[in-house]
């Protein structure tokens, strides 16, 4: 399931586009202006790698497809994946600062 996020993700332009539709929404012609440096139709096909992740949500109004950042897969992602690791070093941080200053279990000798 988090194949295709992982995937998306791995591209450096995709990330800029999250950025980018992170501050609001755009229309594919507005991304294209931003990201000069890439062709229309690099482009088109990095935002249809977000689209399939259920990354980005498309409406079309008219002629413009306007695009939208989905930041539900990415809260799965740090539910999952960021969250119980952080758990685990925060805790590990704290055993090694009771050892470093000579604390055991949260007792001071003095």
């Amino acid at each position: 399931m988090h194949d295709g996020i992982w995937k998306a993700l791995a591209d450096p332009h995709r990330r800029t586009i999250l950025d980018l539709l992170n501050v609001g929404s755009k229309s594919t012609g507005e991304i294209c202006e931003l990201l000069s440096h890439l062709d229309r139709c690099t482009v088109m096909k990095h935002l249809e790698v977000l689209v399939r992740a259920n990354l980005v949500l498309v409406e079309r109004r008219g002629r413009t497809r306007l695009n939208f950042l989905n930041p539900l897969p990415l809260h799965e992602i740090v539910e999952r994946w960021v969250s119980g690791h952080t758990a685990r070093l925060a805790q590990g941080a704290f055993r090694l600062k009771s050892v470093v200053e000579g604390v055991d279990n949260g007792k001071n000798d003095s």
